[in-house]
């Protein structure tokens, strides 16, 4: 490094740095956008969060007035906390500009679109939520994608028995 040039504090991940994804998202929904978001905790949350306690199997967003909340997030008791910890499944405000927060609402509300979360992870040591827009898939739609992912297994084993 130059000696003109100062290192940003924070700026990169930590090797190691958790990401807690949404496995189920791509299988249940058609995901058709997504952005990233802000999000408002607690600092037992955020412990939790690096040591790995969260599950975003249920989560979706919620606007309420002007804000929107993430729903459904499960982040678990930090255990050094003692008693100051927090409530595990509690609404969490998502930060995001008013024109994203806006233009998301009203994609929602007409076109029957959900608003999932299908990742958190740390930028700057700061947490962030990734928010997809998504259309719910049909059942066919999911014996589709197996039926997809069994075939690709089935060419790779020929691939390799081949060889």
């Amino acid at each position: 490094m130059s000696p003109g040039k100062k290192k940003k504090k924070g700026a990169e991940a930590k090797p190691g740095e958790p990401t807690v994804g949404n496995r189920q998202a791509r299988f249940r929904f058609h995901i058709e956008e997504s952005l990233e978001a802000g999000v408002q905790l607690l600092g037992t949350e955020v412990k939790a969060i690096r040591s790995g306690q969260a599950n975003l199997t249920d989560s979706y967003v919620r606007f309420k007035g002007a804000d929107a909340y993430l729903v459904g997030c499960h982040i678990g008791q930090y255990e050094g906390a003692g008693n100051a910890g927090h409530e595990p499944r509690r609404e969490r405000r998502l930060l995001m500009h008013r024109r994203e927060l806006d233009r998301l609402a009203v994609k929602v509300r007409e076109k029957g679109l959900t608003l999932i979360c299908t990742r958190l992870y740390f930028k700057d040591g700061r947490c962030k939520a990734e928010v997809a827009l998504a259309k719910g898939k049909k059942a066919h739609d999911k014996r589709a994608a197996i039926k997809e992912r069994e075939v690709k297994k089935e060419m790779d084993r020929a691939i390799k028995q081949h060889r």
